[in-house]
């Protein structure tokens, strides 16, 4: 698994994440302010179509991870470099377009019209448009003392991110194919807080949805596949008082059954982008969209500041149905340390113990894997190849606090900087401190 350090453009979305709370938007702003260098927007910095290179055409397949990214990553590749910070400005779009303010009678809703959203969030040119809002539900069951406290407490859905698709003949010659791009934003309601601290592993079981055929029968525990239970919850459960809506889970399905219908016969990619809980949110669903369709794009993740998302198992599977998945971590973000435990990890020491060998191999090995069992609700594996950073590397954000390293922007702003391993950040970074 590579690792590697990098910074982009930064914008300044309202980017609650697992590390943020819930309160209203003068004082998140002011929390994020606080100690916080200022950055350019990404957003006012987007290139113009033509501006970026026309290499991504001929190995578009190469970047978005036919090989795992093998040899792009460090030193980072520039095409590359450009494709992780569009992807992100999408996702600082989902965060924009989110409606923060808990007095609002519109709170956690989109702000904008599908039509306008990436005008109104200050990404122009992007040669997509957005064609589903989504909306992700809490499945946690609330006291019925929660009838009392203000509304946004108990907000059981809310706007959580979209499906966009490209339709400038330009950008899908640039890019080599038509883009389908599902964005998801982080962590914001309170109950959204609470289905991150469900921690525990549970098993994947696939529900059905009318119209779509299986790439593969649906079996109950998917061969010992299990994830964050929140994340799930979040992914699968719909409004308690009205099931005629649907969880994120059915309308990311059915409006990509739709979208490949409409352009059916074309050279098509997905790629589902998130940060934080979103992350998880995209990793989830591009496992269930490579299952439960036919024929499906090729599928990539591209994860920032993501947390631990399932098992070995749940590994396994994605690795075996193709999705890729690239993961982009700071090294000082706390938030992809958790949550559980890493199941490579215990793997890795009972090898080195069989390869030192000794009378007491044996014994330990077997005394190993019972740890292993009792605890394997909380032993999670590292997905996908990973793009490490970090934020000591940037000069702009030296004693930056800790909370602000899982910051969306602090991403983008050390992707936009990255050069390798041995050169991690470049003094021709895009992203610099305002006067």
């Amino acid at each position: 698994m590579r690792t590697l350090h990098h910074a982009p453009t930064l914008l300044r979305p309202h980017s609650t994440t697992l590390l943020q709370s819930t309160q209203p938007v003068q004082k998140m702003d002011k929390m994020m302010n606080a100690n916080m260098p200022q950055l350019r927007s990404s957003s006012s910095m987007s290139p113009p179509l033509t501006s970026l290179t026309n290499k991504v055409a001929k190995r578009w397949k190469e970047y978005q991870g036919m090989n795992n990214w093998n040899g792009m990553l460090d030193p980072l590749d520039e095409n590359l470099r450009a494709e992780i910070l569009r992807y992100g400005q999408f996702v600082e779009a989902a965060y924009k377009s989110f409606e923060f303010d808990p007095s609002s009678p519109n709170y956690a809703t989109c702000k904008f019209p599908k039509s306008i959203l990436f005008e109104r969030c200050g990404l122009r040119n992007t040669g997509y448009r957005v064609t589903k809002h989504l909306r992700a539900t809490s499945g946690i069951k609330l006291p019925s003392w929660v009838d009392k406290a203000p509304g946004w407490v108990a907000t059981q859905s809310s706007y959580i991110g979209y499906v966009a698709v490209c339709h400038n003949k330009e950008e899908i010659k640039r890019l080599g194919r038509r883009d389908i791009v599902v964005a998801f934003r982080g962590t914001t309601t309170c109950l959204e807080w609470l289905e991150n601290l469900r921690a525990t592993l549970t098993n994947v079981v696939p529900s059905a949805v009318t119209g779509i055929t299986a790439a593969e029968p649906c079996s109950v525990e998917e061969n010992g596949a299990m994830v964050e239970s929140g994340f799930l919850s979040l992914y699968t459960s719909k409004v308690s008082d009205n099931p005629s809506l649907m969880s994120l889970q059915d309308m990311v399905r059915k409006e990509i059954a739709r979208i490949l219908k409409t352009y059916e016969g074309e050279n098509l990619s997905l790629t589902i982008t998130g940060h934080s809980l979103g992350a998880a949110l995209a990793t989830l669903a591009a496992y269930d969209i490579k299952k439960s369709f036919l024929r499906p794009p090729h599928v990539t993740v591209i994860s920032f500041g993501g947390p631990r998302v399932g098992n070995r198992s749940f590994r396994r599977r994605l690795e075996k149905q193709g999705t890729k998945v690239l993961r982009i971590v700071n090294s000082d973000d706390v938030i992809t340390k958790i949550p559980g435990f890493v199941f490579d990890e215990v793997e890795k020491k009972e090898g080195d113990v069989e390869d030192n060998g000794g009378e007491h191999v044996a014994s330990f090995q077997g005394w190993m894997r019972n740890r292993v069992k009792e605890v394997q609700w909380l032993l999670y594996s590292e997905i996908g190849e990973e793009l490490r950073l970090c934020s000591r590397d940037s000069p702009y954000l030296r004693g930056i606090n800790i909370a602000k390293c899982h910051d969306l922007n602090i991403y983008l702003h050390l992707v936009d900087g990255f050069v390798s391993s041995t050169c991690p950040f470049r003094s021709t970074a895009k992203r610099f401190l305002r006067h």
